[in-house]
């Protein structure tokens, strides 16, 4: 039986039960194999899976050694997926990238012609270390892919492989020649994700786990079909029209231009969240949703993947970095300050009558 939204919803209208009950499976599966290497960074996960299911990228910032580079590897090996590791250096070059044209001489007839040759971010999930340590130039060349999923060279486009995946990692205590990467590629990244320190007990367990004779083996848990399937149920989430007004509300409010900005906007944000933020805050609440076993959107959702959704889309000001204001800072005013009437009890007690008022459908053919 497919349950339906209630009305004024945003998205398909419907959801079969059964697929969001496998994807919710197949995540827990997923995290208990990434949990015999990575220990703790619960929410680290949550965030990459949420990208993930969204078809969107994620960048991770953290310290050296926080395992952030093993746990983007071990993820690529539980979900069966090509993976490709780019090293980003000072001296790395856009066809380093995307790939390049190589002449290629035919023995037989002598004629000669151009062939493309591939470059590694023809892979599924790509991870591109320490992004900020290589020119804007060779930043750039990852836009076209990131945002429609293709790489163009000597006038020929050339699709990705899908899905695809980029995982960005930078590191912020090394700003020694780096090239900070300009707000429109920070913007393609779905979520900013901050890697923070383990907890004693959580580190405690890190010695025991690398100290062992053997490293721990991940088992394969999820195939591509098997990804982009789980995509495309995470678009079938309807959310009410509050909640998209909300994340709505939530974007506009950010910018210190507009006339109802709150004061602490004008006072401390250069520039607010555009377009692309209220698209991934509604589309990352369909994802968490349904890994909270729901299957409609609620504002405490949206609230939830704020955060990594706006703190790298809000630009401070000078007033901020004096007094020590940061993104993470200014989402946490805006979520207290913005009311998030109708409440989510409304929604889900319209979604329960909906749902009870709706006949079950006949089950699909072919």
């Amino acid at each position: 039986m497919t349950q339906h939204a209630p009305a004024g919803g945003v998205g398909s209208g419907e959801i079969d039960p059964a697929s969001a009950s496998r994807l919710v499976e197949s995540c827990r599966a997923l995290r208990g194999e990434l949990a015999k290497v990575i220990v703790g960074q619960d929410d680290v996960i949550t965030q990459l899976l949420i990208a993930l299911l969204c078809r969107g990228h994620g960048i991770l910032e953290g310290v050296p050694g926080l395992a952030k580079t093993l746990l983007i590897s071990t993820l690529a090996k539980t979900l069966s997926l090509s993976f490709s590791r780019i090293q980003f250096t000072p001296d790395l070059m856009p066809s380093d990238i995307t790939g390049t044209e190589v002449i290629e001489e035919d023995k037989a007839t002598g004629t000669r012609q151009l062939r493309f040759v591939p470059g590694p971010v023809f892979a599924n999930m790509i991870l591109a270390d320490e992004v900020n340590r290589t020119p804007p130039k060779t930043q750039s060349a990852l836009l076209e892919a990131m945002q429609e999923g293709q790489v163009t060279a000597a006038g020929y486009s050339h699709k990705l492989p899908q899905p695809f995946f980029v995982l960005a990692t930078q590191n912020p205590i090394e700003q020694e020649g780096t090239y900070p990467l300009p707000e429109a590629q920070l913007d393609r990244f779905m979520f900013k994700i901050l890697v923070d320190y383990p907890s004693e007990a959580e580190e405690l367990a890190i010695i025991h786990l690398t100290g062992g004779p053997t490293d721990a083996a991940v088992q394969r848990v999820m195939s591509a079909q098997d990804v982009t399937t789980l995509q495309d149920v995470v678009r079938q989430v309807p959310c009410a029209d509050h909640v998209a007004r909300y994340a709505l509300r939530l974007t506009r409010s950010s910018r210190p231009d507009r006339e109802d900005a709150p004061d602490f906007v004008r006072d401390y944000v250069s520039w607010g969240a555009g377009p692309r933020a209220s698209q991934h805050l509604v589309s990352a609440g369909r994802a968490r949703a349904l890994l909270e076993g729901r299957f409609y959107v609620s504002i405490d959702d949206v609230q939830a993947v704020a955060h990594p959704v706006l703190r790298h889309r809000i630009i401070t000001n000078f007033n901020a970095e004096a007094d020590g204001i940061r993104p993470d800072g200014i989402v946490d005013r805006l979520i207290a300050t913005l009311p998030s009437e109708p409440s989510d009890a409304l929604n889900a007690q319209s979604a329960a009558r909906v749902f009870a008022e709706t006949p079950a459908q006949e089950p699909r053919r072919g």
